[in-house]
């Protein structure tokens, strides 16, 4: 399979893309990468690496412009028609490449996948479906910051497709679904959040109920649904919280020896928990509802990070997550269409 690699995204480029994707060409013998971007500084990159056994498996698509953190999503994708990840899309939508990955701006990307690849059947928003640690495994929140005001529909619809998604990747039958809220009461929350959880009850989901914000990491659900307001304030805070209890606990086992041997002896333990809890495990994060597979890797990704964002790019391809999701909003869209109400 080919998947088109914005090779200009992201904090480290084109350093960490370039070398990311060679290591994946040489885990992943099925895939094939195409380099999106400034071709001359791209060859310059690969110059660092041996690539004669894997250059056969990769080609470059020249892209001139590259999208800045500071521009608009929706006006780069007007002004900057020849950014790399504006082309990278194009090479999904023109069929010359099964998937897209990029560390760029979020923006750029929802809003080029959203406008030039469309949505899938019955769906009217994409959302992205983040997996996080948790007890027992991993959690998927969704959405993660591609929609701030979505209507109660389209978080039915974002809650349909974070099932699909978590069941195929995790290969287990169940996904318990739960609405972010402030209590775990039916009747608690905003306006908004009630007839969420009104329409939820009714989906063809496993519908747990509301989930609040201290519990999650206990992992009551599998799926956690909410704006993507709401969500990227809860995941930047997360990884904000994170990085400081690093550097809190650094910080005060300095300041004693007997601190120090203690977590000399403890140090498998925290090298397993900052294992398990490091973005660059998961690599990226789908964007899920548009006609292609699409995958967003963190702007700061590592090697590492982009080396999984096409595992995943390429997980999902082989997996055939659209045409899951696909089928199983039918009956939500039948269901939702006998009500008159407007696609999800």
């Amino acid at each position: 399979m080919k998947i088109a690699l914005d090779a200009m995204g992201g904090d480290h480029a084109p350093q960490n893309p370039v070398e990311g994707a060679v290591q994946a060409l040489r885990d992943f013998p099925d895939v094939e990468i195409i380099f999106v971007g400034d071709e001359a500084k791209i060859r310059a990159e690969l110059a660092k690496h041996p690539t004669a056994d894997i250059q056969h498996r990769y080609s470059f698509h020249h892209a001139s412009q590259v999208v800045d953190m500071t521009d608009s999503g929706l006006d780069s994708v007007r002004r900057k028609k020849d950014s790399s990840v504006s082309r990278a899309v194009d090479l999904v939508k023109t069929g010359e490449a099964d998937a897209v990955v990029s560390a760029g701006h979020t923006g750029a990307l929802v809003a080029a996948s959203t406008i030039k690849l469309r949505t899938l059947p019955g769906i009217d928003r994409a959302a992205l479906g983040v997996l996080i640690p948790a007890d027992g495994g991993v959690f998927l929140l969704i959405d993660g910051g591609a929609n701030i005001d979505p209507t109660p529909q389209h978080i039915v619809g974002f809650a349909v497709m974070g099932s699909v998604y978590y069941k195929a990747i995790l290969g287990t039958p169940e996904a318990r679904v739960g609405l972010l809220n402030i209590g775990a009461e039916p009747g608690k929350g905003t306006d908004f959040c009630l007839e969420c959880y009104k329409i939820l009850s009714e989906a063809p989901i496993q519908f747990a109920g509301n989930v609040e914000g201290h519990g999650i990491f206990k992992k009551p659900v599998e799926v956690v649904v909410c704006d993507g307001f709401t969500g990227n304030i809860f995941l930047k805070t997360v990884e904000g919280l994170a990085k400081s209890m690093v550097s809190w606990i650094k910080d005060e086992i300095s300041k004693n020896p007997i601190r120090m041997l203690g977590a000399l002896l403890s140090k498998g333990a925290f090298q397993a928990v900052k294992k398990r809890t490091s973005t660059d495990e998961y690599g990226g994060t789908p964007l899920l509802g548009v006609n292609g597979i699409c995958i967003k890797a963190h702007g700061n990704s590592s090697s590492l990070a982009l080396r999984n964002a096409i595992r995943a790019a390429r997980r999902a391809v082989e997996l055939q997550i659209n045409s899951r999701i696909v089928e199983a909003m039918k009956p939500l869209h039948e269901k939702l269409s006998s009500r008159h109400t407007t696609p999800v």
